[in-house]
């Protein structure tokens, strides 16, 4: 990565003892099936973040006083296997150190490790994954660590709402629970989706964001875009309501695949991710300094961590 701090912020609010929050670029693109790219969505990303306005409107806050530290970028790219292995590894690594873990892809695989990470130091682990397809594969072109895998496990581990789902094979039929899924088409007709979704989840949620949820008029820069996708406002609204109502224990945002001449999808999700964290914090007082330990952890609502004093990371 070229920069050296998330959006360009003074050294006092980046550095990793000081910071909230913990942001883990993951550029990697090494299962992508048609449009490749998204292992540039990092850098692409982080440079629209740095054009980017630090106040947010509507939460009357500016969030990166927090502390946002910008860890290193995961590299692995020998196989897709050996890719979901380190980002689980370092995920969880943050994640004992009391962070608010947030990563941003590359393609969907990444989220197998992700979520597995989470999914082990949180008890009843909810995943919201909002994206235009379903990614419910057990395996795909010879591995599990496939993009179109990205939510098989979770579909098996945690308790998997889906929604914005537009696009999918049949044999995925066979795994999908149908009640907590919300099909885009049915989504434009149900002014009740979102409560209904909420009310499904459990307390402590992980979202996994595909940006091809966007419909492509707003985003267009994505590996596999689908038409009939979420708008900006209603999704902004059903975010609220989940940091709302909800723990949110950390996020991942995947498959931005940027074009040299279509800056404003880069630009969104520069804005998405910042929003998503101003939800999240919008309520709490800065502090002079943060724990560094999940044994101060109640100022995230760590405190059911899985995790043992003796595990080791």
């Amino acid at each position: 990565m070229k920069t050296k701090t998330y959006a360009g912020i003074a050294g006092q609010y980046a550095k990793l003892d000081q910071s909230k929050i913990v942001l883990i670029p993951v550029p990697y693109d090494g299962t992508s099936t048609w449009q490749k790219g998204a292992d540039k969505g990092p850098e692409a990303f982080l440079e629209a973040s740095e054009n980017m306005e630090l106040y947010d409107i509507e939460t009357n806050s500016e969030v990166y006083k927090e502390g946002i530290y910008l860890a290193n970028a995961v590299t692995e790219n020998d196989s897709p296997e050996k890719m979901v292995e380190t980002v689980h590894k370092v995920v969880k690594s943050y994640i004992k150190k009391n962070k608010f873990v947030t990563i941003f892809g590359g393609e969907h695989s990444i989220s197998i490790g992700t979520i597995r990470a989470f999914n082990e130091a949180f008890n009843n682990l909810t995943v919201l994954h909002i994206d235009a397809h379903a990614d419910l594969r057990k395996s795909y072109e010879g591995s599990t660590c496939n993009h179109a895998c990205a939510v098989y496990e979770a579909s098996q581990e945690t308790n998997l709402i889906q929604v914005g789902i537009r696009s999918m094979d049949a044999i995925e039929k066979s795994v999908m629970d149908l009640d907590k899924t919300y099909f885009a088409h049915e989504m434009v007709i149900d002014d009740t989706w979102m409560d209904s979704a909420i009310e499904q989840m459990t307390e402590n949620v992980f979202i996994t964001f595909d940006l091809d949820a966007f419909d492509p008029s707003i985003l267009p820069s994505t590996g596999t875009p689908e038409p009939g996708g979420l708008f900006w406002y209603e999704t902004l609204d059903f975010l609220k309501q989940v940091f709302k109502e909800k723990n949110v224990v950390g996020f991942d945002i995947v498959e931005l695949c940027p074009h040299v001449n279509e800056k404003s999808s880069d630009f969104l999700a520069a804005k998405l991710y910042y929003k998503m964290l101003s939800y999240k914090f919008q309520n709490e007082e800065l502090e002079a300094s943060y724990g560094d330990t999940f044994e101060e952890s109640n100022r995230l609502n760590h405190n059911n961590l899985k995790f043992k004093e003796e595990d080791e990371y």
